[in-house]
């Protein structure tokens, strides 16, 4: 497979490694861009994908709230221009879906769009007027629907990530310090029993490569990688993390010392996974002129 000036430059921008080795890692692994930045994350050039979870999309995250505080819905809402993600009238819309989305008890996606709006109207027939009279492509991602007989703790970053924390104790002012510590530090479970087995295998595989490079004795290169996916697990729960207005302290302890226990949490990101294909015009026009000057 063929190695694009455009390939390096995102398997660059995802890992900060130079631009040989990024060119390097891609011949490698044939042009997979994955296996690429797991390859630089072995070798010890990249710590993290710095890609992972930035936006790729636009568009905006909507929250709202039954009134007696003991339902929310959460959704995500996309279009193609940051532009039209701020405008009011995609806000507007965006919160609307949120508010028939909890009104609804919708389910999936389709339960959503076909359910009614204050003004009489699906939430996809107001979309489908939006893109007409916009030009822009809109959607309705992906949505939650959190109910509790204790707190929902909100939060919004912005306009493009929001989270929803169910806690059983605990007050108003403690669910939005959860869920601003959600915001900041995106764990990925509760605790280790809900982290996934083939993100804990891939981060095995890494911690692997690294210590296997080593050259240390079996018996250490084993402890190493013990070692490595008891870090990884601590920096990925919720549980294990430390709080991010008072580092001295675990969330696990802060809860522990508040009697509140965390049953669920949701966190969307305006983009998050969604791969947006770019242009890179000026790394074309040069390979083109290269690519004359040979013949």
């Amino acid at each position: 497979m063929a190695i694009t000036a455009s390939m390096v430059k995102e398997l660059r921008e995802r890992t900060g490694v130079g631009m040989m080795e990024c060119k390097g890692a891609l011949t490698e692994t044939g042009g997979d861009m994955e296996k690429a930045v797991d390859l630089l994350r072995a070798k010890g050039m990249a710590k993290a994908d710095k890609k992972a979870g930035r936006t790729a999309a636009e568009g905006t995250i909507a929250i709202v709230m039954s009134s007696d505080k003991k339902r929310a819905a959460i959704v995500e809402a996309n279009c193609e221009t940051d532009f039209v993600g701020k405008s009011d009238e995609f806000n507007e819309f965006a919160n609307a879906a949120a508010q028939a989305a909890l009104d609804s008890n919708a389910t999936d996606i389709d339960s959503l769009l076909a359910a009614k709006m204050a003004d009489g109207k699906t939430v996809d027939e107001r979309r489908r007027e939006l893109i007409a009279k916009i030009g822009e492509n809109m959607s309705i991602r992906r949505f939650e629907i959190i109910e509790t007989t204790g707190t929902i703790g909100t939060y919004r970053h912005g306009d493009k990530i929001g989270v929803l924390v169910n806690l059983e104790g605990g007050d108003e002012a403690f669910g939005k310090d959860l869920a601003m510590h959600v915001a900041a530090s995106r764990p990925l479970a509760i605790d280790a029993s809900g982290v996934d087995a083939e993100t804990i295998e891939r981060e095995r595989a890494i911690a692997q490569t690294k210590a296997d490079e080593s050259g240390k004795p079996a018996n250490i290169v084993e402890k190493m990688v013990e070692g490595a996916i008891r870090k990884f697990m601590e920096e990925v729960t919720l549980l294990s993390q430390p709080f991010v207005k008072d580092p001295d302290i675990t969330v696990g302890n802060l809860l522990k010392k508040n009697n509140v226990t965390v049953k669920q949490f949701v966190r969307l990101e305006v983009g998050e996974g969604i791969v947006k294909e770019t242009v890179d015009f000026a790394a074309e026009v040069a390979a083109t002129a290269a690519a004359m000057q040979g013949k």
